[in-house]
């Protein structure tokens, strides 16, 4: 397997071949990070094809590749659309997402998006984005809060936890890292700690990015883009993103009731390629972080 020092591609293999790559087709990678998965598919590519790929990380631009075919955006993929018309393409022939964050995101001590470290609350993945980490444990109300913790970390503790974060606020901003573990200190048992942690930093960073609403928005533009026969290769890492992507693959929506038509049929745009796909464990064994990975594939109708 690759390996580069910003990420280790999860699922290379195993995704890419997912896309079943046309020698000359083209193709958009909207999750670049390290390159990893955007160099698998130029080496299957023939001369003819072309790669786009989407990243809204700054410094994911250090790792741009050097080849023709290939082209960096400095984007969001909720943009996928209209940076593809921008370039002139209108349909193509596969894509491939990684949603988590990167192993680079997470090391860098001061992006703040690791219980590891203490450093000021940010968690942006784009400096551009004006909303911070400290912003939403700061300013936001104690209701909103309550559902960011509930919605995007499954805290059980959510209301407790906003509560206890705005009678903190009060008196001083919790501006670190360290600072918010320590207004929650009540709410992390020793044997659960990391794991409790993980969940309060995980729906943050959702509500900071907005990253569920940006799969919703890219998900729904894809049939438009993808021609016929193409392929879906998508990378989930919790159950909130997975479910996402499960109910877009069986319906085209992210509705629990599907509608259907005067005869009672679904209109589908994909169908489903396979089965769930999950790293196995010597991937695991090499790169803890793959532990949480689903794979799933889809082909266009």
């Amino acid at each position: 397997m690759m390996e580069t020092n910003y990420h280790n591609p999860v699922l290379l293999k195993e995704s890419v071949d997912g896309l079943n790559i046309v020698e000359n087709g083209i193709y958009v990678d909207v999750t670049f990070g390290g390159g990893g998965h955007s160099r698998e598919i130029l080496k299957r590519l023939g001369s003819e094809g072309a790669l786009f790929a989407f990243d809204q990380d700054e410094e994911a631009l250090n790792n741009t590749i050097d080849d023709n075919r290939f082209t960096l955006i400095n984007e969001n993929f909720r943009y996928i659309k209209q940076f593809l018309k921008f370039y002139g393409i209108r349909k193509v022939d596969g894509i491939l997402a990684d949603f988590g964050v990167s192993s680079h995101q997470f090391d860098k001590a001061e992006r703040g998006f690791s219980t590891r470290f203490d450093a000021d609350l940010d968690m942006r993945m784009s400096t551009r984005n004006k909303k911070s980490a400290y912003e939403v444990v700061n300013s936001y109300s104690y209701d909103d809060l309550r559902k960011v913790l509930f919605r995007y970390g499954d805290l059980r503790p959510a209301d407790a936890m906003a509560k206890t974060i705005v009678e903190h606020r009060v008196n001083a901003p919790i501006k670190t890292t360290v600072d918010l573990k320590r207004v929650l200190k009540e709410y992390l048992p020793k044997f659960r700690e990391n794991k409790i942690l993980a969940q309060v930093y995980q729906a943050i960073r959702i509500e900071v990015n907005q990253e569920l609403v940006a799969i919703e928005e890219f998900l729904l533009q894809t049939p438009e883009i993808m021609d016929k026969g193409g392929r879906l290769s998508l990378i989930s890492y919790h159950s909130l993103e997975d479910r996402l992507v499960k109910r877009f693959i069986r319906s085209g929506t992210f509705s629990v009731e599907t509608e259907k038509d005067f005869y009672g049929n679904i209109d589908v745009p994909f169908k489903k390629v396979g089965g769930l796909i999950v790293p196995s464990a010597s991937e695991i064994a090499r790169n803890n972080r793959a532990r949480s990975a689903r794979l799933r594939i889809a082909e266009r109708i």
